[in-house]
């Protein structure tokens, strides 16, 4: 009786047949779009958060006649910038610039005696007015003079580094994008056609507003992070999310799976870390600084800081980026579906043609 034996040739054969049929060219093509995103997300990260540095933080000065032009000269002049200073009238007048959002810190120097008072309103984020009090320090300890820090507009109880804003907008502007994938999904990934498109576009409607309410309600009434500012929230989570998610399904009809990605790389690896929420962009490096209030995250951070805290200062442009967003993705996804149904009765005329 003979037994037959597998030769050894034959099996590592079947084994890379299976590997070919398990992991296919648009599998491991998926795969490197998903590493590059990966190292995408670390570089962008890091790159803007490694080494925070202080770059024309501006600020206001109320000093004696005497000695404003030669200090508003010597703080303009430091080494490396850190500073953008300008000189003010008065206290009431420094304090208007800083809830106007037009400055960061404002420097009080005492007529009488060595010690000076910084002005800060920490409640649009810490960051630039601890910097610029570490620059400060340095300079009045030179001149053998103190500082005392005053913050003229805190954050809430609920919200003690002021990152609660950029952390409802990372929110919103994620589960924006994701809606969309989702209802790319639920249609098996095709090429929509502008019937589709339309229908996908409309659903983004009633679920930017669910999530404008969900995101007010988690930071007021139940966090009690960003209080008294409920149905700006919301509209403001309805104009951010709708944004997301049109851009999200514009990118996704014009390159499929690939437009998913592209979507991350604006909104989740651009976009957060140069939105202003954890580092303004006087402590970020020039491309994030650049870059940072054109995107959705980073004018969708300014509305909500500056609507909650501020009373609305600054955030007409800040509105207008959120809007063109809006506007370009409803375009570019009506266009997008709208070529493609031109082009497909003319491919099969052709085939036909063929035939």
């Amino acid at each position: 009786m003979s037994h037959e034996v597998s030769r050894p040739e034959n099996q590592g054969v079947g084994v890379l047949a299976e590997l070919r049929d398990a992991i296919s060219t648009r599998a491991v093509l998926v795969m490197l779009g998903v590493l590059l995103l990966q190292l995408g997300f670390a570089l962008s990260y890091m790159g803007a958060f490694h080494a925070p540095k202080a770059h024309q933080i501006p600020m206001v000065v109320v000093a004696p006649e005497p000695v404003e032009k030669e200090l508003v000269a010597r703080l303009n002049g430091l080494e490396g910038d850190p500073l953008h200073v300008s000189a003010v009238a008065d206290v009431a007048s420094a304090k208007a610039r800083l809830l106007d959002r037009r400055a960061d810190a404002a420097l009080v120097v005492a007529a009488v005696g060595r010690t000076d008072v910084l002005l800060v309103a920490s409640a649009g984020g810490p960051s630039a007015g601890d910097a610029a009090t570490k620059v400060l320090q340095v300079v009045d300890t030179a001149q053998d003079r103190k500082i005392v820090v005053r913050d003229i507009r805190p954050p809430a109880a609920g919200d003690s580094r002021g990152l609660s804003s950029f952390y409802l907008v990372l929110s919103w502007t994620i589960g924006g994008y994701l809606a969309a994938s989702a209802l790319n999904m639920a249609a098996g990934s095709k090429r929509p056609t502008l019937r589709r498109v339309l229908v996908r576009l409309a659903a983004m409607v009633p679920y930017a507003f669910v999530s404008g309410i969900g995101g007010a309600i988690i930071v007021g009434p139940v966090l009690n992070c960003l209080p008294g500012a409920f149905w700006d929230l919301v509209g403001i989570g309805t104009l951010v999310v709708f944004a997301s998610g049109v851009v999200g399904v514009a990118l996704q009809s014009l390159a499929g799976t690939i437009g998913l990605g592209l979507t991350i790389l604006i909104f989740t690896i651009l976009g957060n870390p140069s939105s202003g929420g954890v580092y303004p962009a006087s402590l970020l490096p020039p491309f994030w600084r650049a870059i940072g209030q054109a995107l959705p995250p980073g004018a969708g951070t300014t509305v909500v800081r500056n609507t909650v805290y501020f009373d609305g200062n600054a955030t007409t442009g800040a509105l207008w980026i959120l809007g063109a967003w809006a506007f370009a993705g409803l375009a570019v996804a009506i266009l997008s579906a709208a070529l493609h149904g031109r082009r497909r009765p003319a491919r099969a005329e052709t085939a036909e043609t063929t035939a």
